[in-house]
Protein backbone atom coordinates (compact mmCIF):
# COMPACT_ATOMS: atom_id res chain seq x y z
CA UNK A 1 0.00 0.00 0.00
CA UNK A 2 1.26 3.47 -0.78
CA UNK A 3 0.42 6.49 1.31
CA UNK A 4 1.19 9.08 -1.32
CA UNK A 5 0.34 9.21 -4.98
CA UNK A 6 3.11 7.58 -6.99
CA UNK A 7 3.61 8.74 -10.54
CA UNK A 8 4.44 5.57 -12.40
CA UNK A 9 5.03 4.65 -15.96
CA UNK A 10 2.31 2.43 -17.42
CA UNK A 11 4.60 -0.60 -17.28
CA UNK A 12 5.24 -0.14 -13.52
CA UNK A 13 1.63 0.45 -12.44
CA UNK A 14 -0.59 -2.43 -11.31
CA UNK A 15 -3.33 -1.21 -13.68
CA UNK A 16 -2.40 0.45 -16.97
CA UNK A 17 -4.34 3.46 -18.26
CA UNK A 18 -3.80 4.37 -21.91
CA UNK A 19 -3.48 7.98 -23.06
CA UNK A 20 -6.85 7.69 -24.83
CA UNK A 21 -8.52 6.56 -21.60
CA UNK A 22 -6.82 9.35 -19.63
CA UNK A 23 -8.06 11.94 -22.16
CA UNK A 24 -11.63 10.64 -21.83
CA UNK A 25 -11.42 10.67 -18.02
CA UNK A 26 -10.23 14.31 -18.13
CA UNK A 27 -13.13 15.16 -20.47
CA UNK A 28 -15.61 13.56 -18.05
CA UNK A 29 -14.09 15.37 -15.05
CA UNK A 30 -14.35 18.70 -16.87
CA UNK A 31 -17.89 18.10 -18.17
CA UNK A 32 -19.12 17.15 -14.68
CA UNK A 33 -17.24 20.14 -13.21
CA UNK A 34 -15.41 17.96 -10.67
CA UNK A 35 -12.33 19.11 -8.77
CA UNK A 36 -9.49 17.53 -10.72
CA UNK A 37 -7.17 17.83 -7.70
CA UNK A 38 -9.48 15.81 -5.43
CA UNK A 39 -11.12 13.30 -7.76
CA UNK A 40 -9.68 9.86 -8.37
CA UNK A 41 -10.55 7.09 -10.77
CA UNK A 42 -11.55 3.99 -8.83
CA UNK A 43 -10.80 0.83 -10.80
CA UNK A 44 -12.13 -2.40 -9.36
CA UNK A 45 -14.12 -5.57 -9.75
CA UNK A 46 -17.34 -6.77 -8.21
CA UNK A 47 -19.13 -10.08 -8.29
CA UNK A 48 -21.72 -10.40 -11.01
CA UNK A 49 -22.04 -10.03 -14.73
CA UNK A 50 -22.53 -12.86 -17.16
CA UNK A 51 -19.00 -14.24 -16.62
CA UNK A 52 -18.66 -14.00 -12.82
CA UNK A 53 -16.96 -10.63 -12.22
CA UNK A 54 -17.77 -7.15 -13.54
CA UNK A 55 -15.34 -4.29 -14.02
CA UNK A 56 -15.90 -1.12 -12.04
CA UNK A 57 -14.87 2.41 -13.02
CA UNK A 58 -15.95 5.31 -10.83
CA UNK A 59 -14.87 8.89 -10.23
CA UNK A 60 -14.70 9.56 -6.50
CA UNK A 61 -13.14 11.79 -3.88
CA UNK A 62 -13.32 8.99 -1.28
CA UNK A 63 -10.18 6.97 -0.74
CA UNK A 64 -10.02 4.10 1.75
CA UNK A 65 -6.94 3.58 3.91
CA UNK A 66 -6.33 0.22 2.25
CA UNK A 67 -6.56 1.50 -1.33
CA UNK A 68 -3.49 1.36 -3.55
CA UNK A 69 -3.01 4.76 -5.21
CA UNK A 70 -0.94 5.63 -8.25
CA UNK A 71 -0.98 8.13 -11.10
CA UNK A 72 -0.74 7.63 -14.85
CA UNK A 73 -0.97 10.35 -17.51
CA UNK A 74 -2.02 12.83 -14.80
CA UNK A 75 -4.98 10.72 -13.62
CA UNK A 76 -4.99 9.64 -9.96
CA UNK A 77 -6.09 6.01 -9.78
CA UNK A 78 -7.14 4.00 -6.72
CA UNK A 79 -7.81 0.29 -6.42
CA UNK A 80 -8.63 -1.91 -3.45
CA UNK A 81 -6.28 -4.83 -2.69
CA UNK A 82 -8.85 -7.54 -3.50
CA UNK A 83 -9.53 -6.06 -6.93
CA UNK A 84 -5.78 -5.88 -7.62
CA UNK A 85 -5.65 -9.67 -7.26
CA UNK A 86 -7.83 -9.87 -10.39
CA UNK A 87 -6.67 -6.72 -12.18
CA UNK A 88 -2.87 -6.82 -11.98
CA UNK A 89 -1.52 -5.99 -15.43
CA UNK A 90 -4.94 -4.97 -16.82
CA UNK A 91 -4.99 -2.24 -19.45
CA UNK A 92 -7.88 0.24 -19.45
CA UNK A 93 -8.32 1.82 -22.88
CA UNK A 94 -10.97 4.01 -24.46
CA UNK A 95 -12.23 3.41 -27.98
CA UNK A 96 -14.48 5.58 -30.10
CA UNK A 97 -15.44 3.49 -33.13
CA UNK A 98 -18.36 3.11 -35.52
CA UNK A 99 -19.71 0.10 -33.60
CA UNK A 100 -19.60 1.95 -30.28
CA UNK A 101 -17.58 3.94 -27.83
CA UNK A 102 -16.48 3.14 -24.32
CA UNK A 103 -13.83 1.86 -22.01
CA UNK A 104 -12.22 -1.46 -22.89
CA UNK A 105 -10.38 -3.76 -20.49
CA UNK A 106 -7.47 -5.96 -21.49
CA UNK A 107 -7.08 -8.32 -18.54
CA UNK A 108 -4.29 -10.91 -18.74
CA UNK A 109 -5.78 -12.70 -15.69
CA UNK A 110 -9.15 -13.39 -17.32
CA UNK A 111 -9.66 -16.92 -18.60
CA UNK A 112 -12.83 -15.86 -20.41
CA UNK A 113 -14.95 -12.75 -20.86
CA UNK A 114 -18.42 -11.93 -22.09
CA UNK A 115 -19.14 -10.63 -25.58
CA UNK A 116 -19.49 -7.02 -24.44
CA UNK A 117 -16.22 -7.14 -22.49
CA UNK A 118 -17.67 -5.78 -19.24
CA UNK A 119 -17.39 -9.01 -17.28
CA UNK A 120 -14.87 -11.84 -16.98
CA UNK A 121 -13.96 -15.02 -15.15
CA UNK A 122 -10.64 -16.27 -13.78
Amino acid sequence: MTTETDTQTPTEAPVILTEAAAREIRTIIESQELDAEKVRLRVGVKGGGCSGFSYLLDLTENKKDTDEEFEIHGIKIICDPKSLLYLGGTTVDFRDEIMGRGFVFGNPNATSSCGCGSSFSV
